[in-house]
């Protein structure tokens, strides 16, 4: 099969690669869309030693089961893969279990290439008249539904409900859909990248500004993870508020731990999603809960070096490029 390899330090080859054999338990899934994720970014920069050269990164897929009794029923896939049972299983949070497998990092090989093997346990049905490219999209999507159930939850009854999302790109624009769908009316985004920003607020709907000065707000999530706005969200966060920190851009500085402290902000660091996180927003892609899913660029895998350059330089102004690996 054809797949995107990373062989190292920002170098990404389009090249041959064995077939993945289903152990059992597990289906051959044929990708027809996989999106490209900011971890996939890290990785690609050589900042992530848990994505070790070579390999095949990608792990937000969409497409159809091969062989056997559900050959060719469309799935999304849910790419955390939890091998055992343990304390974190057994109350609901697999996501943060120190045993979880994730495709894309070493012994899983991941979504970009044009087979590969999940459990079936973590596949999910998609209805025929859902894009396959929108249902690749519940795996971020997941990220920022479980991020906002956890921010909502903190949220004292009768507090400040308003909400700052920071960053355009998939993770806040999901972020802005989650809050949403869960009956949070106003809602603002800042992206300071021009281009984005004007698309997220034109093309997608999206109350998208490129600064909100001196605003504060009484939820606020960080969907970018960096020193830089990590030190926002304490200048946009309200005494006795809510932030959410999302992003996995560096972990280093940024909190203002003495205004957290003296003004009982609450800090929560939120990673993945559970099983029932993932399955909660493939329904609600499905039912229309989220909105229009069109904000993605389409690129062939065989272009998916360039995509990663174009990212790197920032100059993609959508919110996410989901790759296909037959076109």
């Amino acid at each position: 099969m054809k797949a995107l390899v990373y062989d190292g330090k920002e170098t990404l080859n389009y090249r041959d690669m064995p077939e993945p054999e289903p152990a059992a338990g597990e289906h051959l899934i044929k990708v027809e869309a996989v999106g490209i994720c900011g971890s996939d970014m890290h990785a690609y920069h050589g900042t992530d030693p848990r994505r070790p050269a070579p390999l095949i990164l990608g792990h937000e897929a969409a497409g159809h089961i091969v062989g056997g009794d559900r050959d060719g029923e469309r799935v999304t896939v849910n790419p955390l893969v939890i091998p055992e049972e343990n304390e974190y299983t057994r109350t609901g949070r697999e996501n943060i279990s120190p045993t979880r497998e994730l495709l894309s990092m070493p012994p899983r090989e991941g979504a970009f290439a044009q087979y590969l093997r999940a459990p079936t346990e973590n596949l999910v049905t998609v209805p025929d008249a859902v894009p396959l490219a929108h249902a690749a999209m519940a795996e971020p999507l997941a990220v920022c539904w479980h991020a906002v159930k956890l921010a909502l939850r903190a949220v004292s009854e009768g507090a400040d409900r308003r909400a700052l999302v920071i960053g355009g790109g998939a993770i806040g624009v999901g972020s802005v859909r989650a809050l949403a769908a869960m009956g949070i009316e106003d809602i603002t985004l800042v992206e300071p990248n021009i281009a984005r920003c004007a698309f997220v607020r034109d093309a997608v709907g999206i109350n998208a500004v490129e600064s909100v000065g001196d605003a504060r707000f009484g939820i606020v999530i960080d969907a970018v993870g960096y020193a830089v706005t990590r030190a926002a969200s304490c200048r946009a966060i309200k005494p006795g508020g809510v932030i959410a920190h999302i992003g996995l851009g560096d972990g280093e500085g940024g909190l203002d731990i003495r205004y957290m402290t003296l003004q009982e902000v609450t800090f929560i660091g939120t990673y993945c999603y559970t099983k029932q996180d993932f399955r909660e927003t493939a329904e609600a892609i499905f039912d229309g809960r989220l909105g229009d899913m069109s904000w993605t660029e389409m690129r062939a895998l065989a272009d998916g070096a360039e995509a990663f350059s174009a990212l790197d330089a920032g100059d993609v102004a959508t919110p996410k490029i989901i790759l296909t690996p037959w076109s």
